[in-house]
């Protein structure tokens, strides 16, 4: 018999992968319900009986004897069972994302966030991203939901009329804390050190990102352009250009990018596919320069920083706190 190639069972291996993964969101399903109704029921009790700390640590005792095998179901899990019950009871809109997580990553969106608003952040973000435990609690240390509070993504007019919920794919900020870049590094560092983890990049970017080339090669008339990076989006059906820079933003960075958009639609677009994205990641900028740049633009393009190291999160929630005093103050005049 012939040889045949691996890559005549690779068919075989993505079958048993999504089985698995059924099998584990399922396992996870039933967990997450079990959880909730132990959780109600403690609640319950609680208020009819006032079941304390005292009797819950009763009650995991008592499940310990009669059903050894067990696991997780210690006094402390216990009480946050109830805890999670109580937290999202009156938010019955949000029970189907709840089954998506997993129970360690519902403990840490309990543990570490702050109010209603942000856990629903998180748990719509957690599910279409896939995101795993870790990268779930990297995310909110980095305070991803204050910095989009304070910072909305700051998008050209042409790139919200093509894709109306564009704002929820992109980000105003990208934590690159995985590069563990020197502060005085070139773009070049800046591009190498993304290529070298651009697993994590991805994480960093979206699920429906896909990577298709760096310097990607255009030729327009006699000359050669490269863009820094080429992605495609899966939900937009469209090229994105990133392209990199290490210093403040400067509003003719977007009249290059609009050209290698230009030449993206020409010439490698397929008929099939939308008009090309542009994204310019830069090392800061001045947000009134970037509005008066967007405004006059006629690409679809925006402008977002990068940070090689993790924001002070206690900073970001004080400043988040003075933005809704401040609104609160400006409604009541």
């Amino acid at each position: 018999m012939s040889a045949i190639s691996e890559q005549s069972f690779v068919e075989i291996v993505h079958l048993i992968q999504q089985a698995r993964q059924k099998a584990f969101q399922a396992v996870n399903t039933a967990l997450i319900d079990l959880y909730w109704q132990v959780g109600e029921h403690i609640s319950r009790k609680a208020q009819s009986d006032g079941w304390g700390k005292s009797v819950v640590q009763q009650l995991a005792d008592y499940l310990r004897k009669t059903e050894s095998e067990l696991r997780g179901f210690s006094a402390p899990n216990l009480w946050r069972m109830k805890q999670f019950y109580e937290t999202y009871r009156d938010f019955q809109n949000l029970s189907t994302l709840l089954r998506d997580l997993s129970w360690s990553a519902h403990l840490h969106l309990m543990s570490k966030c702050k109010s209603m608003e942000e856990r629903a952040v998180y748990l719509q973000v957690a599910s279409r991203e896939k995101w795993s435990v870790r990268e779930l609690e990297r995310q909110i240390d980095s305070g991803l939901y204050e910095r989009m509070m304070l910072s909305p993504t700051k998008l050209s007019t042409a790139l919200r009329e093509l894709y109306p919920n564009v704002g929820q794919i992109f980000k105003d900020k990208y934590l690159l804390d995985f590069l563990h870049l020197p502060e005085a590094h070139s773009e070049g560092d800046l591009q190498k050190g993304l290529m070298a983890d651009l697993k994590k990049f991805l994480t960093e970017l979206g699920r429906d990102f896909c990577f298709v080339g760096e310097e990607f090669p255009l030729q327009v008339g006699g000359k050669d352009f490269f863009i820094d990076l080429l992605f495609y989006h899966r939900g937009l059906s469209c090229l994105v250009a990133f392209e990199l820079k290490i210093d403040d933003f400067k509003p003719e960075y977007l009249d290059k990018l609009s050209f290698y958009l230009e030449a993206l639609d020409r010439d490698v677009r397929k008929p099939h596919e939308k008009p090309s994205v542009g994204v310019l990641l830069c090392k800061s900028r001045d947000s009134a320069v970037v509005e008066y740049a967007l405004s006059r633009t006629l690409s679809p393009a925006l402008v977002s920083e990068y940070r090689t190291s993790l924001p002070d999160r206690t900073l970001l929630q004080q400043k988040l706190r003075e933005f809704y005093e401040l609104e609160l103050g400006r409604k009541e005049c």
